[in-house]
């Protein structure tokens, strides 16, 4: 039996505010999604804040497009959002040597177990390799940032 909460963390070589302000600029999130289903914002304000909703334009196999409202959110260290269904997307940012670990989740406990069941057997494969990418593409931009003068 696999979990329902999908995780994998990365040490990313920059402060948490840089990495921070990718996660929380939904125009970002197109440059460091790692499964490829992302393709752009539609709405939505610059900067996500507790409550704040953002669209996407998406493609998985057909285009569709997804609604999303941030629902955890501390400056710097946490941001969680959802769509119409119960799973979050979670970002969570501790300060270690070396720059800022990153853990990336995929949090199924929200919906029933046999829900989650079917869930984890769909997706979480495909799931997890998403997000270990886009820890990796995260990483990236945060040092591209890093470099513009």
């Amino acid at each position: 039996m696999g979990s329902d909460v999908i995780t994998a963390s990365t040490v990313v070589a920059g402060p948490p505010s840089a990495v921070f302000a990718i996660l929380a600029d939904p125009r970002q999130h197109p440059r460091i999604d790692g499964s490829g289903t992302v393709r752009g914002t539609v709405s939505g304000p610059e900067r996500l804040s507790l409550g704040a909703e953002f669209g996407m334009d998406m493609k998985q196999g057909a285009p569709y497009k997804v609604k999303n409202r941030v629902v955890e959110f501390e400056e710097d260290r946490l941001i969680a959002w959802r769509h119409f269904g119960q799973h979050r997307w979670r970002y969570e940012l501790e300060p270690v040597e070396g720059g800022t670990r990153v853990t990336e989740s995929w949090d199924l406990t929200r919906y029933p177990a046999p829900v989650r069941v079917v869930m984890r057997t769909l997706m979480g494969g495909r799931t997890k390799k998403a997000i270990e990418e886009t820890l990796v593409r995260l990483g990236r931009a945060v040092a591209e940032d890093a470099a513009r003068p």
